[in-house]
């Protein structure tokens, strides 16, 4: 598990990671894009693609507030989007790139659709499930292990969240 909650407390840098690829780039970008987008309708800035064969098939962002429906996240409406673009249950060939760590329940439907790879952004030392809290993702007993990237686009994707938190209180 990784410890990344420290690195909000303290003052050392950020790991390197390697460059993002054509297709995490393309991504995240649509992500981020997005998540602005659910921003500007009062939801929590969290953003989801999916990218197959370098193009981007699905977006979405959070409606749970407008939906009155915890389970409206970004990741499950993207990938049920990407599902029916593809007409398939299963993601295998897809990268998933999100503003924020996956949670227990999105962890859990990315198993499910057993999603190639995924990519996230801010890291959620609270509830994420794909190395902070845990990590579903990749846990040995079960049947699918996604390739993890967290931190891409890490800044970008924490400061709108941060903005937005600050402008609530």
């Amino acid at each position: 598990m990784c410890t990344n909650s420290t690195r909000y407390l303290s003052f050392l840098p950020a790991p390197k990671r390697p460059p993002l690829d054509a297709e995490a780039q393309l991504g995240m970008e649509a992500a981020l894009n997005i998540a602005r987008q659910g921003e500007a309708a009062g939801e929590v800035p969290v953003g989801a693609a999916v990218v197959v064969d370098g193009n981007v098939i699905a977006v979405a962002h959070n409606e749970t507030v407008r939906g009155k429906d915890l389970t409206q996240h970004a990741e499950l409406l993207a990938m049920r989007r990407a599902m029916r673009e593809l007409d398939s249950d299963r993601l295998d060939s897809a990268l998933l790139c999100v503003t924020l760590e996956p949670c227990a329940q999105c962890a859990g439907a990315i198993v499910l659709a057993r999603v190639g790879r995924v990519v996230f952004g801010a890291y959620d030392p609270k509830a994420g499930m794909a190395g902070s809290v845990g990590d579903l993702l990749r846990h040995p007993q079960l049947n699918h292990r996604a390739q993890v990237m967290g931190g891409a686009m890490e800044s970008e994707c924490g400061r709108l969240l941060v903005d937005f938190f600050r402008k609530r209180r």
